[in-house]
């Protein structure tokens, strides 16, 4: 079965071009070309990944972004790749905080398109290896590979799929100081290597959602001038 992208969109010719690019590789793209019209479609349907303009002509894709990892249901989750015309870092600083699990300025390659898309619909459902993965318990926090899912006394925790992935990572190295260079690595080819404080952000909306204090970080730790340690011993 394909897998079903929506792309909100509010240029017709580029929505088209995208529409029939990403269908000769087999997804099913369907088009708003609005951000309440897509909020609309989403509430109706299930979509394996948004692909979202920020300039929109009723709302930004910031305030698309923000409603819809607002939404309890299940489709909050869906990964977003944000496309966008403006070259402001901190545009793409706030598409990250607020959920957006890529990010590519236009004009771009459609190939280019292609494999971030590929990239975040992987993570999205998870591969063979992870859905066969232990849930990993530090005390009152629990790490689902196989759900890509974190529950903090039981309770889900509002994460993207690369935070989710992330947390993973730095979660099956616990107890060891893992360099922000590393993490890195671990993502290359993907979203968060093209921006220099992205791991920061991350790192930032993971403590929000699995630390009881933030501002006092005891399970996601900043070693000075190293990196981060997920801490092996917790409540």
């Amino acid at each position: 079965m394909s897998e079903r992208i929506l792309l909100i969109e509010d240029d017709v010719r580029l929505a088209g071009m995208v529409r029939d690019y990403l269908g000769g590789f087999g997804l099913a793209v369907s088009a708003a070309g609005s951000g309440a019209e897509g909020l609309a479609i989403l509430a109706a349907r299930h979509f394996d990944a948004v692909i979202l303009d920020l300039m929109l002509p009723d709302m930004d894709g910031l305030e698309v972004c923000r409603r819809l990892r607002g939404e309890s249901r299940a489709g909050g989750n869906v990964p977003v790749l944000m496309l966008t015309a403006k070259g402001d870092p901190m545009d793409r600083v706030v598409g990250l905080e607020l959920g957006a699990d890529d990010y590519l300025p236009k004009p771009f390659e459609p190939r280019e398109l292609l494999a971030r898309l590929r990239a975040i619909l992987r993570r999205g459902r998870g591969t063979g290896e992870a859905g066969r993965a232990p849930v990993l318990r530090f005390g009152r926090l629990e790490i689902d590979g196989g759900a890509m899912e974190a529950r903090l006394d039981g309770r889900s925790c509002a994460l993207t799929a690369h935070q989710f992935r992330l947390l993973e990572v730095m979660a099956r190295a616990a107890g060891r100081v893992l360099s922000r260079d590393y993490l890195m690595d671990q993502f290359r080819g993907t979203g968060l290597e093209a921006f220099d404080r992205s791991i920061d952000v991350h790192v930032s909306r993971i403590r929000a959602e699995i630390e009881d204090d933030p501002r006092h970080p005891r399970r996601v730790i900043t070693v000075r001038g190293a990196g981060y340690v997920f801490a092996q011993q917790q409540d």
